[in-house]
């Protein structure tokens, strides 16, 4: 299992546009992928969970990767939050 935590920069927070291209990313890989905000998680595979979480600029989420192929997941959402958000 990987785990690490990102804080938001992008000054809208996750808002529809990047939680969506952070879902189509998510689901390349077969690794469970769940985004935890103030004691409240969302698989990052589902839209709905990640807008459901109402991150906003400034917050911090903790990113856990669980699979066969949790690096490869882990690197890539991470460099995505990177670029994005």
């Amino acid at each position: 299992m990987k785990e690490f935590n990102y804080t938001i920069t992008d000054p809208q927070g996750i808002h529809a546009r990047p939680a969506g291209i952070l879902v189509k990313e998510a689901a390349k890989y077969q690794s469970s992928i769940t985004i935890e905000k103030d004691g409240k998680t969302g698989d990052a595979k589902r839209i709905f969970a990640v807008m459901g979480l109402g991150v906003r600029s400034g917050q911090t989420i903790r990113i856990t990767v669980d699979g066969s192929d949790e690096n490869e997941a882990a690197a890539a959402v991470e460099e995505f939050l990177k670029a994005n958000l």
